[in-house]
């Protein structure tokens, strides 16, 4: 296993067929990496804290990237994002915005809030796919995460 295989990737989208269709266009990608989900911004908190559910993660390190959908129930990725840059012990996850948005509102606010990249959520698998390797290339291969 490489260095960047042992990197978890965390999807945090209320959209169960987003979540399916995610994990498919990874395992065509050939995308090694553990993958998580959770459905919105309050499990994502609980997951990063390793509270409630999640408690049984506490010696498992923290996710090296985080896919955020903004338009999710109880907590919005907007308001997880800001809490997670927010966080000295989080704030360096990188981010990706993948959600369905092209407002450009939503765009600038993302940024402004600390995300690391925006991504509109594509209309067929196989550009799915094509993200997919492409982020895996420039996060995994290309870029330097922190340890």
């Amino acid at each position: 296993m490489t260095r960047h295989e042992g990197i978890t990737i965390l999807m945090a989208d209320d959209d169960p067929d987003d979540r399916l269709l995610m994990e498919d266009a990874m395992e065509e990608a050939h995308v090694a990496n553990k993958f998580d989900f959770v459905e919105d911004g309050e499990q994502l908190m609980d997951y990063l804290h390793r509270r409630g559910d999640y408690a049984d993660l506490a010696d498992e390190p923290l996710p090296g990237l985080i896919l955020l959908d903004l338009n999710m129930p109880k907590k919005d990725g907007r308001e997880a994002l800001k809490e997670i840059k927010g966080d000295p012990n989080l704030r360096r996850i990188p981010i990706i915005i993948l959600t369905t948005s092209k407002a450009e509102e939503d765009i600038l606010r993302s940024y402004d809030l600390g995300a690391n990249s925006f991504i509109s959520k594509p209309v067929t698998f196989d550009k799915l796919v094509e993200i997919v390797r492409q982020l895996s290339n420039y996060w995994f291969t290309i870029a330097r995460l922190p340890e």
